[in-house]
């Protein structure tokens, strides 16, 4: 039976758990979700209650959540590229940077963009000040981490790139990378022009102006 992705295209998790479907050209059934039209989102709450995305459905089985969608996938349809290394020690480290740019960058950026949908005097300046705090913290990482490395995890593509593909493509939307993040700079750039990444970004350009401009 074939697989169906439940997604929206300018959702970063939903990014990253294509990157992982296109990168070893996985086919499946794209199954794009409106959270604004009240059918289309019960289609997703039928699925999973919860009402997030991105969720996998393959047969029986319903896959919630990026990372867990893409260790499915590494398991049940293996391709050239895999996301998990074999190595015990070097898999929890794959999972420790995962969870770093889910975390630390894209949950960060999310709340700076998010505070500037929320209705007037509703919104909230001391967080967003502690979010962006954070969030060069978490951007200052990155950038040494990646001067001597070509992916995450050196010359393998794993799951925390694709964890890192969306959540620096629009932390950078958020707080510019320019000059003073060279090397965070340069590993987007990477992840930008790979293939799979570029894909999403394509898919993602015409709903880019639902996201608030961030100043």
């Amino acid at each position: 039976m074939a697989l169906s992705f439940y997604f929206h295209p300018l959702s970063s998790y939903c990014q990253k758990a294509l990157i992982a479907l296109y990168e070893n050209d996985t086919p499946f059934e794209p199954v794009q979700i409106d959270l604004r039209d009240p059918d289309s989102r019960a289609k997703l709450v039928e699925l999973w209650p919860i009402g997030k995305f991105p969720v996998l459905k393959d047969g029986d089985w319903v896959v919630p959540e990026s990372s867990i969608i893409i260790e499915y996938l590494d398991q049940n349809y293996p391709g050239p590229t895999r996301f998990i290394p074999a190595d015990p020690q070097a898999a929890r480290q794959v999972r420790m940077r995962d969870r770093f740019f889910d975390l630390y960058v894209d949950e960060v950026m999310a709340k700076i963009v998010a505070d500037r949908m929320r209705p007037e005097g509703k919104t909230d300046p001391f967080g967003v000040d502690q979010a962006r705090t954070r969030l060069e913290t978490a951007l200052s990482m990155v950038d040494n981490a990646m001067a001597g490395s070509t992916w995450a995890m050196g010359d393998a593509f794993t799951l925390a790139d694709c964890a890192a593909a969306p959540a620096l493509f629009y932390a950078n939307m958020v707080a510019p990378f320019d000059t003073r993040l060279p090397h965070a700079a340069a590993y987007l750039k990477r992840l930008s022009e790979r293939p799979s990444f570029a894909r999403c970004l394509a898919e993602a350009k015409p709903y880019l102006d639902l996201i608030p401009k961030i100043g």
